[in-house]
């Protein structure tokens, strides 16, 4: 059974940091890539990052570019999502994912991730 377990929310101020983890089981972690999505309040989910399986290579949404940063540590089997410059509008429940197959890179495409974790709260004070 997969499960992914998110962790590292808080409460932060304006241009604060906060490294969010996503801790994998029941699959090959080392064969799949990952993503980072967030809902915030009375919004869709929308796709925030994503990582290859072997971590070489990332991708952004616009709104995170530059101050986000997705990693993986396929030794423990975790991956992780650093914040930086935190905004109140990013402000969500942040979610990691996992496609349903391995090597496979769904990119931004919601509907091309099928494992998804709890989610962890981030908040973000002005």
């Amino acid at each position: 059974q997969v499960q992914l377990l998110e962790s590292g929310g808080g409460l932060v101020q304006t241009g604060g940091s906060l490294r969010l983890s996503c801790a994998a089981s029941g699959l090959p972690f080392t064969n799949y890539a990952m993503g980072w999505f967030r809902q915030a309040p009375g919004k869709e989910r929308t796709w925030v990052a994503s990582i290859t399986w072997s971590g070489r290579n990332t991708d952004y949404a616009d709104s995170v570019k530059g101050r986000f940063t997705i990693s993986r540590d396929n030794a423990k089997n975790t991956l992780y999502l650093h914040l930086d410059s935190l905004k109140p509008e990013d402000t969500a429940v942040y979610y990691c994912a996992a496609p349903g197959k391995e090597y496979t890179y769904s990119f931004y495409r919601e509907d091309g991730f099928e494992y998804w974790g709890q989610g962890t709260q981030v908040t973000v004070s002005s």
